[in-house]
């Protein structure tokens, strides 16, 4: 007989309501043995650990990548921290120094360094870092599966299903299918990165349940999960759970009205048309792009026909991927990034320098100004595939008018040797910069005279105008998109286009936020480009904004003196 209903309370984790049958996610143990090594052969043992290291970061690359491409670039820093561990002496470092000095297998001291770490991480008062207990887990799990040769198991989640776990990983969410109706977790917190991609990727989750509240679930058993309240109803009766599926329908139907609404394009209530662009990192994201209301892409990321190959891309196979995306989105037109390498970016055929702060370093256009010969393949590519749509080719990491007009002179002689070849290319083809160096906001008037467009890059601009590694946990909170500073380089930059008549967008996360939408409307933004993800609810919120007062409090949000107390939008 079917026990009652029961309701138990735990963390609101990522808002909305699910009904479905539970899924028992039961984690892959490994059993280590401890095993003794003679001092001969530990060294050989501490290079069997940095093949593992060296091939953990590279699965968690990937990983980063599918993220940063389905989810988006912010949720994809979850997994920076994951790369950082790998580095970090005083984990892998340690690890590597107790093979030597305990003469232990390299499985055994993985495991015990691990759980030393993730206890010592648990034990600290403050919430964010307690919770990066699970991400150093995560890590260890990755090495010891690795070490032990074990294949990485996918597990087959039913449609509609709502997982249960003691706890997920980072790695285990990110992958998780597109079906998956929510998810319960015994442990964790709201500020755990699995928490924050359930929030972006719109998985309802409730966690830190406790382990007695999940003891007695079956796979099959009906859950009502309340991720705004924090509740787990387990085995509801027949009128809560008809209440509950009404509420997450009208939920859907919402979700539902602003794909549809999104098909058409974007204006604010008082008729001010606003472009909305899709984020693009790869070929595989045109088709959510287009069916989440695109009206043309932003921002397209080449950086996937790079990382995704043991080589340099030749011309015919990135001819093929850019006639491919410009056909799709004919005659919209489609902003294509040329190659952005270095920094948080490397390629291993590449053979790059390691650097001491690569995100200041030898990246993006100063790599391609240093290596024609790279990025000359690129562009003959390009303009090839110019015929086949609306193509409008953008240079990033601009911070002086001669790095502009190497490129532009690149791009002509480029356009040249093809019509001497007989080869067709568009008769005009925008040509535009972005502006993610506080150096190219500044001087946005002199720039605007020398390009067809400009679309400013949040991410990077933010970094380097407030002095925050973007990628740096321990300063995570100064990193802040909205702080008046930064709003006053974009301001800037969209005064120097109006003046010069040039277009102007933003590409960086910031543009896919829907509470800033507001603020970069009366900033004079004409164009944002985002994750598909948040297109239907950036043009919903266009719709309800008036220009005229979006300039006025666009004005008072320059002269404020700080971004949570004046402003009152989260900084991100």
């Amino acid at each position: 007989m079917q026990s009652a209903q029961q309701v138990f309370q735990g963390i609101a984790a990522s808002p909305g309501m699910a009904v479905g049958p539970a899924f028992i996610w039961k984690k892959d143990d490994v059993v280590i043995v401890e095993w003794q090594l003679t001092p001969e052969q530990a060294p050989k043992e501490q290079q069997r650990f940095a093949a593992a290291v060296a091939q953990a970061k590279q699965e968690i690359a990937q990983i980063r990548q599918q993220t940063a491409r389905q989810v988006g670039e912010t949720e994809a820093k979850v997994f920076d921290a994951h790369l950082a561990f790998l580095d970090d002496p005083a984990y892998t470092g340690e690890i590597q120094k107790q093979i030597g000095d305990k003469f232990m297998g390299a499985e055994f001291i993985c495991q015990q360094v691990t759980e030393a770490t993730a206890e010592m991480l648990a034990a600290i008062p403050d919430d964010y870092l307690r919770a990066r207990a699970g991400d150093i887990r995560d890590v260890g799990s990755r090495l010891l599966r690795i070490l032990t040769g074990r294949e990485s198991g996918s597990k087959d989640v039913p449609e509609g299903a709502i997982i249960v776990a003691e706890e997920l990983t980072p790695s285990d969410t990110a992958q998780l299918p597109a079906h998956v109706a929510g998810f319960v977790l015994a442990h964790g917190s709201k500020t755990a990165h699995t928490a924050i991609l359930a929030r972006t990727m719109g998985i309802p989750s409730v966690v830190g349940l406790g382990d007695v509240a999940l003891a007695d679930l079956q796979d099959g058993d009906t859950l009502v999960v309340d991720g705004g309240s924090g509740t787990v109803t387990v085995r509801p009766d027949e009128m809560f759970e008809k209440a509950a599926r009404e509420q997450a329908a009208r939920e859907q139907s919402r979700r539902e009205a602003a794909r549809q609404a999104a098909q058409t394009p974007a204006r604010t209530q008082d008729g001010q048309r606003i472009e909305v662009f899709a984020n693009i990192g790869s070929l595989k994201d045109i088709d959510l792009a287009l069916a989440s209301g695109a009206e043309g892409v932003g921002l397209f990321r080449t950086e996937f026909l790079y990382q995704d190959s043991g080589h340099w891309p030749t011309e015919d196979e990135q001819f093929i991927a850019y006639r491919t995306v410009l056909e799709a989105f004919a005659p919209r037109p489609v902003i294509i990034r040329t190659l952005d390498i270095g920094g948080d970016k490397p390629l291993p055929y590449a053979d790059l320098p390691r650097e001491e702060n690569p995100f200041l370093g030898h990246r993006a256009i100063r790599f391609c100004l240093a290596h024609p010969e790279v990025f000359r393949v690129q562009l003959r590519a390009l303009l090839r595939a110019s015929r086949y749509g609306q193509l409008w080719v953008m240079f990033p990491m601009i911070q002086s008018l001669s790095e502009l007009r190497q490129a532009k002179d690149i791009l002509a002689d480029c356009r040249q040797e093809l019509a001497a070849e007989g080869v067709e290319v568009a008769a005009y083809i925008k040509v535009g910069m972005m502006v993610e160096i506080p150096a190219a906001a500044i001087f946005a008037d002199v720039f605007a005279r020398e390009v067809d467009f400009m679309s400013i890059g949040t991410n990077d601009l933010t970094q380097y105008t407030l002095a925050v590694d973007r990628g740096n946990e321990r300063v995570a909170e100064l990193y802040q998109p909205l702080h008046p500073g930064v709003l006053r380089l974009v301001e800037m930059t969209c005064e120097a286009a109006r003046q010069a008549g040039i277009p102007v967008g933003m590409c960086g996360e910031l543009a896919g936020d829907v509470e800033a939408t507001e603020v970069l409307v009366g900033l004079g933004l004409t164009e944002l480009s985002m994750s598909a993800g948040s297109i239907p609810f950036v043009k919903e919120r266009l719709a309800r904004i008036d220009s005229q007062a979006a300039k006025v409090q666009a004005q008072a949000r320059l002269v404020q003196a700080t971004v949570a107390e004046e402003i009152g939008i989260s900084a991100r």
